[in-house]
């Protein structure tokens, strides 16, 4: 089952809970997923209504808790998540968001992560929902996520570390982590939370994938705006078949500096894969050819784009088919944070894991370590993933 988190009027962990109950999770589980938190009874209340934002109905899902300005350090909350009664990949999950959370907290305010001091995010309520988040799509199944760009307002909050300009500084920095694509916001307030974003940078893929639509959830945010302040939870399986088109080109008159930002715009317009080959044109001048795949349905929009961004004159296009293995992602623990891996499964049988190279590159610059070390511990921690079954 896939999930596209479609977050045109922002995201939170709350308009996700909404969502993913809204879709199907009962707010009864989402409570014993709490209960499992070990937390004191008296502590929290969760419960859920239908709500109107706009012309939409929508589940808002209400957190109460009854602490007051209790701060944590990563360590706390880690301790939390770990003593729960809860599957391990929730538990992996929840405390690689907690960990990106601490290491943007820690660029912003120039510190070590084991220093960060957590205000809001560490609270009670923080801690439900990003537990509550990932507990709810492991419960409905979920083997991937994906995100819609994410739209910044302006403006200020008032936070424990004093007035902050908008986006919150941790929020730009969970997104710039991961290169994630944002667009203008249609007002002012904030509609991206540092939960909200944190959530998404470790469990999405910045894209909409093509998939076969099953339902669709709801969440409400609790703040009024002049748009309906809803997340949209779209749920469907993979559409792995359908026909593909290979588009190609030759290119011999074109500066090599413009070809290093045309496969990066070729796949935010919907390209599967992209490659570029040397080879030697008429009269002994080298070239260039560049092949796309694509799904049938973008093969305009990708022809015309490399019409518009090189100096081609034309394209060629062919039928094509393939085999593919399905795929999803799970998380590792490293010396240096948590990094996404990318598993190959065949007949529902892993046979292979590679790490995300980005969340590699990332966490080198952040350690000021090589990438290599980074890339072989995630390497290493996957393959123990397999070894156990996982």
């Amino acid at each position: 089952m896939l999930a596209y988190i479609d977050a045109q009027a922002g995201v939170s962990g709350d308009m996700l809970l909404g969502a993913l109950v809204d879709a199907g999770w009962p707010i009864d589980a989402l409570r014993t997923t709490v209960e499992r938190l070990h937390l004191p009874h008296d502590s929290w209340q969760v419960w859920a209504e239908a709500v109107q934002r706009g012309a939409l109905r929508a589940t808002l899902v209400h957190v109460e808790t009854r602490e007051e300005h209790h701060h944590r350090h990563l360590p706390d909350i880690h301790a939390i998540i770990e003593a729960a009664n809860l599957p391990d990949a929730v538990k992996t999950a929840a405390l690689g968001v907690f960990t990106r959370l601490a290491e943007a907290e820690a660029r912003v305010h120039g510190i070590a992560v084991e220093a960060v001091h957590f205000h809001e995010v560490g609270a009670l309520d923080a801690i439900i929902d990003i537990v509550g988040v990932v507990a709810g799509l492991h419960a409905l199944g979920i083997s991937q996520v994906y995100a819609s760009p994410l739209p910044m307002a302006h403006g200020w909050a008032d936070t424990a570390h004093g007035r902050l300009p908008l986006p919150a500084p941790a929020t730009l920095e969970l997104l710039a982590a991961v290169n994630a694509p944002t667009r203008p916001a249609p007002g002012e307030g904030e509609l991206v939370t540092p939960t909200g974003a944190a959530l998404l940078a470790h469990l999405a893929r910045f894209e909409q994938p093509p998939m076969r639509l099953q339902r669709v959830g709801y969440g409400a945010g609790h703040k009024t705006f002049p748009w309906p302040n809803v997340v949209r939870l779209w749920l469907g399986t993979a559409e792995t078949g359908g026909p593909l088109r290979l588009l190609e080109t030759n290119i011999d008159d074109m500066p090599a500096e413009l070809f290093g930002t045309l496969p990066e715009r070729l796949l935010r317009a919907g390209a599967l894969d992209i490659w570029l080959t040397p080879v030697q044109m008429k009269k002994g001048r080298p070239g260039i050819v560049v092949q796309v795949l694509a799904r049938a349905t973008d093969e305009a929009t990708l022809a015309t784009l490399l019409l518009r961004e090189t100096t081609t004159l034309g394209v060629r296009v062919h039928d094509v088919r393939r085999y593919a293995a399905a795929r999803d992602f799970q998380t590792v623990e490293t010396p240096y944070g948590t990094v996404r891996v990318k598993r190959k499964l065949l007949d529902g049988r892993v046979v292979g894991v590679m790490p995300e190279f980005e969340e590699c590159r990332r966490l080198a610059e952040t350690h000021n370590v090589p990438v290599r070390d980074v890339y072989e511990s995630a390497f290493a921690a996957a393959q123990r993933l397999v070894e156990r079954g996982g």
